[in-house]
This record gives C-alpha cells, sequence and structure tokens, in this order.
C-alpha cells in the first residue's frame, strides 16, 4: 500500500511540474538565453559586466578552435637547434612566458618550453645547453575543437596552451588558455601592456603611426578626408576588409589616397599601422 502511494504520489508531482511548465516555459535555445539575460539586465537584476560575461559563456559554447586561434603566421615560436642567446632575446623581445618548438620542419612539433624554466641557467651560469631536456609534451587539438570543452581540458590537466592542427596534421595556430577566457571576460591586460595613447602619431614627414582601433570618423578629421564607414567603425577593420583576411605584418595596401602598412598584430586582429598619405590629397 505504502509503494502504491508514494507512485500515485510522484505522478502528481510529475503532472504539477507539466501543468506548470506549460505556462511558464523555459528558454529552448541559447538565443531565448541571452535574451532573457538581457531582458534581466535592463531591469537592474544583473548589471551590464554580468551580463557581457553571460553572454561571453554562452558564444564560447558555439565557438571552435579555429575561429580564435593565433594563426600560424602570427605565432612566436622556437626552432630545436636554437643557442641559449637567442632564445633569450627571443624570450625578452615577445615577453611571452610559453613558446612552441618545432623540429626539423614547422609541422614537427617538438613540444612547448616555459620561459621560466631557463632562470636557473641564468642564475647558475651558462654550461650545456640542450633545449629538448627542456621541453614539456605539447597538446595538440584540432581546428574543430569547441572552446567550452577546450577550457575544461585546460582546467582538468593544467595545461596552458595547446597547437591547432588542420585535417591533414599541419600546424594551422595555436591558443592559450587566456584566449578563451578572453572571449568570455573580455581583454586581459597585465603590467606589460602598453597604456593608451594617442591614437594617431606623427612619426616623420607624413609618416604616422595609426592604432588599428581608430574611429574613421576620427581619421578622416585629422586628415581632413572622406574614408567611407557605412561598413566599419574603425580604420583597422578598413584595412582588414581591404585585405579580405588577417595580414601578416609589414604588408601593405593602398585605401582612398593612403598607403597602410601593418606594423603590429596579434592574435586575431591588426594593432598599429603606419600610414602614409599620397602628397596630391594630403591637406
Amino acid at each position: 500500500m505504502n509503494d502504491e502511494f508514494k507512485e500515485k504520489k510522484l505522478d502528481g508531482l510529475g503532472r504539477i511540474k507539466r501543468w506548470i511548465k506549460s505556462f511558464f516555459p523555459g528558454p529552448t535555445s541559447s538565443n531565448e538565453v541571452a535574451e532573457m539575460l538581457r531582458s534581466a539586465q535592463s531591469e537592474s537584476v544583473i548589471d551590464t559586466g554580468v551580463l557581457k560575461m553571460m553572454e561571453g559563456a554562452l558564444k564560447v559554447s558555439h565557438l571552435q578552435a579555429r575561429e580564435i586561434m593565433i594563426p600560424r603566421s602570427q605565432m612566436v615560436s622556437l626552432e630545436h637547434n636554437l643557442s641559449l642567446n637567442s632564445i633569450l632575446n627571443i624570450v625578452i623581445d615577445s615577453q611571452h612566458s610559453r613558446f612552441p618548438v618545432f623540429g626539423e620542419s614547422s609541422d614537427d612539433v617538438s613540444g612547448i618550453l616555459l620561459a621560466k624554466e631557463l632562470l636557473p641557467l641564468l642564475l647558475r651560469g651558462k654550461k650545456t645547453f640542450q633545449l629538448s631536456s627542456f621541453l614539456r609534451p605539447a597538446t595538440i587539438i584540432p581546428e574543430s575543437k569547441r572552446l567550452d570543452v577546450l577550457l575544461k581540458e585546460f582546467r582538468e590537466h593544467r595545461y596552458h596552451m595547446a597547437i591547432v592542427v588542420d585535417e591533414y596534421g599541419g600546424v594551422s595556430g595555436l591558443l592559450t588558455i587566456e584566449d578563451v577566457l578572453e572571449e568570455i571576460v573580455g581583454e586581459i591586460e597585465d603590467e606589460t601592456d602598453e597604456q593608451e595613447s594617442d591614437p594617431i602619431q606623427l612619426i616623420s614627414a607624413n609618416l604616422f603611426s595609426v592604432s588599428a582601433i581608430t574611429d574613421i570618423e576620427v581619421f578622416n578629421e585629422f586628415f581632413d578626408v572622406g574614408l567611407a564607414d557605412d561598413e566599419c567603425d574603425t580604420i583597422g577593420g578598413l584595412v582588414l576588409q581591404g585585405f579580405g583576411r588577417l595580414p601578416d605584418i609589414d604588408e601593405e595596401i593602398t585605401i582612398g589616397g593612403f598607403d597602410f602598412k601593418v606594423t603590429n598584430a596579434d592574435r586575431r586582429k591588426i594593432i598599429f599601422l603606419s600610414v602614409r598619405q599620397h602628397l596630391t590629397n594630403a591637406k
């Protein structure tokens, strides 16, 4: 009798839950979840910062490694036969903490070097140096790897960098745990990042250094020109559109009477450009 009563009670509770759900249906897609979050923010239930993080977390669940990886052309890597001095110069110039090391070819991944593990050599003096003895195993992932799965693996296995390969096993780029976290919380800056300065600076006669995030409107006002801003908001976006892809450092393109040269880029975007205005169009 007890079991029969329990079964009826559970069946009754199930009907009540289904009845409540029919009047108050939950979200059925990430778009509906995002809309609920935006509604909560507009009603001051959550603040803007929390909303952006939650939207970032939702976005990460749909992104794949290929969409945010640092492309191969912009990777700072080491060759297996470099001397200690050469490696130290690269470490100092790049200020990175981890470096992929390649063997005989750029698709032959030997491992990952943690820069901090070279410190004992500096303290104890440089004797014999064999780079291979300092390498940690490299984690290899496919371009299609979902970021939410990758983030979980980063945490569980306590590694911070993964090498991304295409379907043929060739190296496409790399990803760090910071890259994934930045998709959720926004840009993470540290004390080595440069402070903001004027977006357009004169280098020499008719040669300027321009931050890629400079609004086209600001650029137009500075140079007294009328570059179109109907499809892009920033000068970096305009240059990116002109190339039709992410350009390499030192690549050049001419747009609207200006010669643009990529002088600094990281990960997935252009950072700085050198700009020379054609004299016939100069104000």
